[in-house]
């Protein structure tokens, strides 16, 4: 009993020791060929700090691989010797580049962390662990400290050949995401505004698929090369094997998050997913993600966006082509909405009762007619019910995220 409880106490004072990553079995490759962040189309790399595989970063996260790169950041896994645990370290770009937005997602994460709350929402929010600066070669690196998470919901769906969620699965994700925006909306007064697949991610249960990454990279090092006279290396990002226990799905990325407690006229969101107030000018609150969580709905779950913004004079993705669109699946605007948008006169007439690009319009074409994929009455009108509480013109016509996660079409999904 004595032994049992020892094992079961924290081994204080037990830091791990630091591996040696030395292995020189790599592919070296060749310096004129660009790899991950390099083919970035604004990629600096003065700007990137050179983290090393095997660096060891504030005596206490050794770096072990990498698993992923960004306009403005690449991520890691780590292993943090003083926890005893594995970590993914976020390190972003110089902060001199970054500007503003080198302090936006962690004073989202600090704010976060001043709400005394039990809402189940918090455990669907990516926590953070830990934060610091990192000196590099060329000013200061933000660094932020969080859980590893295994692959996204979009990584997920492209393993499936239709490219489609089943609907048991897409109904978890959707209540733990609804959970998660109640927390931030209501508890916290935060707007997420850049809610797609890829920013939903799943947990992981077991550790086994990070001692497989550190083991590989020990034995087969990744590919990789070197950029300059100082031995900067670029790596190729590694991924995580399938995990023998997936965990629940969680929201990640606050860099475009907003304080949502006063309503903003900022232009947010992915532009196929912007909410009609954003496009007019209008001024938001919570209710555009809501908006958001429904465009990317049928997305994940029907296969095909309902919107491209693709306009067909200028071949490439605009606000009118998007309204357009909306138009013509909701009909013409409210003049309630359009009358408080500053925007409107570049789309609208002074009265807001003709659109000044009618070639866009097209005959409305319902959800009901766009919905190819469901079987049974009942499941077919229970989804289109489902979705028509987001996609309202009106925003003060969405339902809240607190409803939408009671919903009946989510609740039957998940055996309640």
């Amino acid at each position: 009993m004595f032994s049992s409880l020892l094992r079961s106490l924290p081994q204080l004072g037990r830091r791990w020791k630091p591996l040696t990553f030395t292995n020189p079995n790599f592919v070296r490759l060749p310096e004129e060929h660009k790899i991950e962040e390099e083919t970035l189309p604004e990629y600096n790399a003065s700007e990137f700090y050179p983290t090393r595989i095997g660096e060891i970063i504030k005596e206490r996260y050794q770096v072990i691989g990498k698993l992923g790169f960004g306009s403005t950041s690449t991520a890691w896994l780590a292993r943090d010797m003083e926890k005893r645990r594995y970590v993914m370290l976020k390190v972003f770009i110089q902060a001199s580049s970054m500007g503003r937005h080198a302090d936006d997602e962690l004073n989202m994460y600090k704010h976060m962390g001043q709400i005394t709350t039990n809402h189940p929402g918090r455990d669907v929010v990516r926590a953070l662990l830990d934060t610091f600066n990192i000196d590099g070669p060329k000013g200061q690196h933000r660094c932020l400290v969080h859980i590893p998470l295994w692959e996204s919901v979009l990584a997920y769906l492209r393993r499936n050949p239709v490219e489609r969620l089943p609907s048991a699965v897409i109904a978890v994700v959707l209540h733990r995401l609804f959970l998660a925006l109640d927390y931030l909306h209501t508890e916290c007064q935060i707007a997420h505004t850049d809610i797609k697949a890829d920013n939903i991610m799943f947990g992981i249960k077991d550790d086994s698929v990070f001692t497989e990454f550190e083991k590989y990279e020990l034995e087969r090092p990744v590919p990789r090369k070197e950029v300059d006279a100082d031995g900067r290396m670029i790596y190729m990002s590694q991924e995580l094997n399938i995990p023998k226990n997936v965990g629940a799905p969680v929201l990640c990325d606050f860099g475009s998050a907003m304080l949502g407690d006063q309503p903003h006229s900022v232009c947010v969101q992915p532009q196929i997913y912007r909410a009609p107030e954003v496009l007019l000018g209008v001024p938001w609150t919570f209710s555009a993600d809501i908006w958001n969580v429904g465009c990317m709905i049928w997305n994940i779950y029907e296969g095909g966006g309902l919107f491209t913004g693709q306009d067909p004079e200028f071949e490439r993705y605009r606000s009118r082509a998007h309204l357009a669109e909306i138009i013509n699946l909701l009909g013409p605007p409210p003049s309630s909405l359009l009358t408080q948008g500053q925007l409107r006169d570049k789309f609208f007439s002074k009265q807001g009762k003709h659109f000044l690009t009618p070639q866009l319009l097209t005959d409305p074409v319902p959800l009901e007619q766009r919905e190819t994929t469901l079987e049974g009455r009942a499941e077919r009108e229970a989804f289109l019910r489902f979705m028509r509480k987001m996609l309202q013109w009106e925003p003060s016509q969405r339902s809240s995220a607190k409803e939408l996660a009671e919903d009946e079409w989510i609740l039957s999904h998940m055996g309640r």
